[in-house]
């Protein structure tokens, strides 16, 4: 398989899971500003989601500008990322609805790691067969990698134990952090 086909699938595929974030949302039971304000969490939820998979898509789309060739490795590992990818709609609503429930935090918070693993793994399969011709896929150093998971698992301990929100707050602080490094 050729790089562009395998570019082309995982545009499509993410497009598709972006998408139905916003089938997901809950409709206001009353049709004004107070209807809409009840529903904050879910926005919040919605917004959170589709920003962290479009951030994730930007940096998809630079690495695949600058590499040459993809291994079965590489095609094996988008598709384990695109598949916990797209439990992204799923998740999203249920944390969304249960915003303060720590159950559906952490198992947003896992999602969420596992999706950084895949393509921690998808990244250094484009490394192996493009003899490090360029960066891997997060374009930043791994003590930046580290952090980044680092936060993420810090907020699903403290959904876990003291504070259910805490993961959302985690995913939130990544997602600033990767649209300063942007």
């Amino acid at each position: 398989m050729n790089k562009e086909r395998l570019a082309a699938f995982t545009d499509a595929v993410l497009a598709i899971i972006m998408t139905i974030l916003v089938l997901e949302l809950e409709k206001p039971k009353e049709l004004n500003w107070n209807g809409l304000w009840d529903l904050r969490t879910n926005f919040f939820a919605y917004a959170l989601s589709f920003f962290w998979l479009g951030f994730m898509w930007l940096n998809h789309h630079n690495a695949f500008e600058k590499i040459e060739k993809v291994s079965n490795s590489t095609i094996v590992w988008t598709l384990v990322m695109l598949f916990f990818a797209s439990l992204f709609p799923y998740t999203t609503s249920i944390v969304a609805g249960n915003f303060n429930n720590s159950f559906a935090q952490v198992f947003y918070g896992v999602i969420i790691i596992l999706v950084s693993l895949s393509n921690i793994a998808l990244s250094n399969s484009l490394n192996k067969v493009n003899k490090q011709q360029f960066k891997a896929l997060f374009d930043i150093d791994s003590r930046a990698v580290a952090i980044d998971l680092s936060i993420k698992v810090i907020g699903i301990i403290l959904s876990m134990t003291i504070f259910p929100p805490a993961v959302m707050i985690a995913v939130f602080i990544n997602v600033i952090v990767l649209s300063f490094l942007g």
